[in-house]
């Protein structure tokens, strides 16, 4: 489509939402606003840059050989800027411990600095964003089973120093971004059949996780987040960071509590837990992702959970209490395109959401107009929110519809195919 035809469209649309008291351009407005943080390890399989032949573990797999992994940091980051060129709105880079630069020196997890993210504060400094972080409790030798809650106290000393290092790396990054870097602390901690004491290995837990946040840290530079899990592979029976584990230990603790959209049953509802917590909690991290009848990581789309968990965002109007994460990885596709595909959904769900008309719709509720309040969510369902998007891209001078595939795809064919 061209621009003339993009703004015409739009207006039209502007004129249709108008009529059920939403404004289109303030909408937008916000979404301008939001950040969204991709995550590195799609880019790499969840592989890293340590000097190291440890394969990937802990519950996780990544399927697939599609060509064009990023094999070093530069090439990570050079495929980030062509995705970041493809999506509207504001980007953020969430990094992991092991994707670390040590110029082909081995530095074990405990002994992890900020200098070793040098260049991805620079390099995130000269794009104009911000990042996130997250310690690697898994993909080790000292990761087996448990790390935090192991019974062996030098498996819990090296993971708590690697912890407190994490936290420190994330200062220093929000320090230098004049931003909080938001810090992500999940760990696989479980076993594959039923544990006798399981209230052991959670004191552990806990007493463990005490220590890595011992040192306070200014929210101004740092937001520790803790993240729970239903099971993994392998840890099919128990997992010491249970939700019920994870909301307590983040209550109590003050910091927040991190959501994954594939981290819980497959019927249980991710969206009903953001108004539940929020009463309670300052603010959370969500991640977005999809699992296909388990914690599978595929590539999140625009399905009824994404939507849901974004309604549920804009309806408690808490945009400014949510920090919002990509959490998946898919090694069976074009790698760039995961990134873009996930990234443009989330919004793209965010906006519908923020295209509702729901001062109307709580009215209809307190009056006990519910049939009202059924109708117009079903309307709200053909409004055309597309249009609106397609104004969001041209705007902000991304490709428009499928368009950024083709641009993937040159990339593709003159960067990615070069990678053996």
């Amino acid at each position: 489509m061209n621009n003339k035809n993009i703004s015409a469209q739009y207006e039209l649309a502007k004129e249709q939402f108008a009529a059920t008291g939403v404004d289109t351009d303030k909408a937008l407005n916000t979404l301008q606003n939001v950040e969204i943080s991709m995550h590195c390890w799609q880019g790499d399989d969840v592989i890293g840059f340590e000097e190291s032949d440890q394969g990937l573990s802990g519950g996780i797999m990544a399927t697939g050989n599609y060509m064009g992994r990023a094999r070093t940091a530069d090439e990570l980051r050079a495929d980030y800027e062509k995705a970041f060129s493809l999506i509207p709105g504001k980007q953020r880079a969430n990094l992991h411990a092991f994707y670390l630069e040590t110029n082909g020196k081995r530095v074990e997890r405990d002994e992890i600095e900020a200098k070793y993210f040098e260049n991805w504060m620079q390099w995130a400094q000269e794009q104009g964003i911000s990042l996130d972080f997250n310690p690697s409790m898994f993909s080790h030798p000292k990761a087996e089973g448990y790390t935090l809650a192991s019974y062996d106290k030098g498996i819990r000393d090296f993971w708590i120093e690697h912890g407190k290092r994490s936290r420190e790396i994330g200062a220093e990054m929000g320090k230098r971004q004049g931003n909080p870097c938001v810090i992500n602390h999940w760990m696989i901690d479980g076993s594959k059949d039923a544990p006798v004491d399981r209230f052991a290995r959670r004191q552990l837990f806990a007493k463990s996780m005490d220590e890595v946040l011992s040192k306070k840290i200014s929210k101004d530079y740092l937001l520790d987040s803790i993240e729970s899990k239903l099971f993994g592979i392998g840890l099919e029976s128990f997992t010491a960071g249970s939700n019920e584990m994870c909301l307590g230990y983040a209550l109590t603790r003050d910091i927040m509590v991190t959501f994954d959209l594939g981290h819980f049953h497959p019927t249980e509802s991710v969206a009903d837990k953001i108004s539940s917590t929020l009463v309670y909690m300052d603010k959370i991290l969500l991640h977005t992702s999809r699992g296909v009848r388990w914690d599978s990581d595929h590539v999140v789309l625009q399905n009824d959970d994404l939507a849901l968990l974004m309604e549920e965002v804009v309806r408690a109007d808490a945009l400014s209490r949510v920090c919002i994460a990509l959490d998946f990885f898919d090694a069976s596709i074009n790698r760039i395109a995961a990134w873009v595909i996930g990234t443009r959904a989330t919004q793209r769900a965010l906006l519908s959401a923020l295209l509702e008309p729901t001062e109307k719709l709580k009215e209809l509720e307190r009056s006990g107009d519910t049939t009202s309040r059924l109708a117009l969510l079903e309307e709200h369902k053909n409004m055309p929110v597309n249009a609106v998007w397609n104004y969001f891209c041209e705007k902000d001078g991304v490709p428009v519809g499928s368009a950024w595939l083709n641009e993937v795809k040159q990339y593709e064919k003159n960067v990615l195919d070069g990678r053996i």
